[in-house]
Formats: structure tokens, C-alpha cells, sequence
């Protein structure tokens, strides 16, 4: 891949701020409780309400992990687990399990454009002939 780093750091850290902002508005959301949070978080999921401040603060603390560059790489492995939590709430309950899969995989390509040394890992690199 030919591409300038600089502008694959700068979208990186766009997907990262998306995310964060998306995550962070679910777990704040999680805090708060209001009352349609919680009919959904019980009727529709079938998780219990004193659930949802705990559920919140580990999707909280995987943001912080992501967003800090030094524990990035944990943060996007945390992310991963706790959405493929939500991936499985929605296949249990019959629902379509899209947006987290999405959400995973933004959370991989922004730490892939961001981090040089994850760009190290899985160079992509056009073979030349």
C-alpha cells in the first residue's frame, strides 16, 4: 500500500473519534437509565436494569483503553469481546446483529490506520511484476 501515513493516521484517528463518541453515548446512556434504556434493556434483551451502570462502565473503560494510544491495541481487543457480547445478545433474541460487526470492524481499521506498528503486522503491499 502506497498510501501517505500521515492522511492514514488522520482518518484512523477520525474512525477512532467516531466510535469513542458512538460507545461513549451507549454507556452514558447506560448511566442515565432513562426509562425507554431500560424497557429495552429488560423487555426486548432480557437483561436485568441493575445491569446496565455495570455493562456501561466496562464499555467506558474499553473506550478510554482505545482512545489512549499506549493501550490502544487492549482497548480494541476489549472492544472486540464486548461487542461480540452484543453480538450475541441479538442472535439470542432474533435481532439483526449488524451494527456491532460494523462497529468491530471500524474499531479494527482505525487502530490499523492510527498505529504504525499495527500497520507493521499486516503490511498491504501491491506486488510489483
Amino acid at each position: 500500500m502506497h498510501a501517505n501515513p500521515k492522511g492514514l493516521t488522520v482518518v484512523g484517528l477520525v474512525l477512532t473519534a467516531l466510535v469513542a463518541l458512538l460507545l461513549t453515548f451507549s454507556a452514558v446512556m447506560k448511566f442515565l437509565r432513562p426509562p425507554e434504556m431500560i424497557e429495552q434493556f429488560e423487555g426486548v434483551l432480557g437483561y436485568p436494569a441493575r445491569l446496565a451502570v455495570p455493562i456501561g462502565m466496562v464499555e467506558l473503560l474499553c473506550v478510554v483503553l482505545f482512545i489512549i494510544p499506549r493501550t490502544a491495541a487492549l482497548g480494541a481487543v476489549l472492544l472486540t469481546g464486548y461487542l461480540g457480547g452484543a453480538i450475541a445478545t441479538h442472535v439470542r433474541i432474533g435481532d439483526q446483529f449488524i451494527a456491532p460487526v460494523i462497529v468491530g470492524v471500524v474499531v479494527w481499521l482505525a487502530l490499523f490506520m492510527r498505529d504504525p506498528r499495527v500497520r507493521s503486522l499486516l503490511p498491504l503491499r501491491r506486488t510489483t511484476r
